[in-house]
């Protein structure tokens, strides 16, 4: 499925980045809460992603607060960006939105592809040596030899696909997989 929202697609790819995919969901959450529209729904209240003007306007000690400060700049200039652009970026193809989100200053190639991954739907433009791809992969075929670097992972991954509509399943696929699984090493972390 994938997000109806640019903006929030953006915003949770920004949000993402350096940090370990525990602290980005709490941060996402914790941005939402405090600072998005809240929404009451049959089951229970629902906050959104700050809007870009809400974005611009919140001062340094806002990201403070929350522990996003090293993603305030970026933020900035993603609301920024998505105020002038953001109706245009939403006609672009999936590659094209790549490229057109990597213009704006604090979004790198990963980032850029994620977003684009999330909104489009197409996971042909997810970065294939991302951690979640590699550790979900490794998980679900452990006696398979892997690639060891991120650029041998990838290039590995995309020979494997032999077309994009592949390439979209078997990286879709492997998230999904990734998402429910649990493995021996989960059952130790529950103890």
């Amino acid at each position: 499925m994938s997000n109806p929202s640019l903006w929030d697609a953006i915003t949770s790819a920004l949000l993402r980045r350096i940090i370990r995919a525990e602290q980005a969901r709490a941060l996402y959450r914790r941005w939402c809460l405090t600072y998005g529209a809240r929404h009451e729904t049959p089951a229970g209240p629902v906050s959104t992603v700050p809007c870009p003007h809400t974005v611009l306007d919140l001062p340094q000690q806002a990201y403070d607060a929350l522990g996003a400060r090293l993603h305030r700049k970026a933020l900035h200039a993603a609301a920024a960006a998505y105020l002038r652009h953001g109706k245009e970026w939403t006609r672009l193809d999936p590659d094209d939105l790549v490229k057109a989100l990597q213009e704006v200053s604090g979004i790198g190639p990963w980032t850029a592809a994620t977003a684009a991954a999330d909104f489009t739907g197409d996971y042909a433009v997810y970065p294939h040596n991302d951690l979640a791809v590699r550790t979900w992969a490794r998980n679900a075929a452990p006696a398979f030899t892997w690639p060891e670097d991120e650029r041998g992972f990838a290039a590995a991954w995309n020979r494997w696909a032999s077309d994009r509509p592949q390439l979209h399943a078997l990286t879709t696929f492997t998230l999904a997989w990734g998402i429910h699984a649990r493995t021996e090493h989960d059952k130790d972390d529950r103890s």
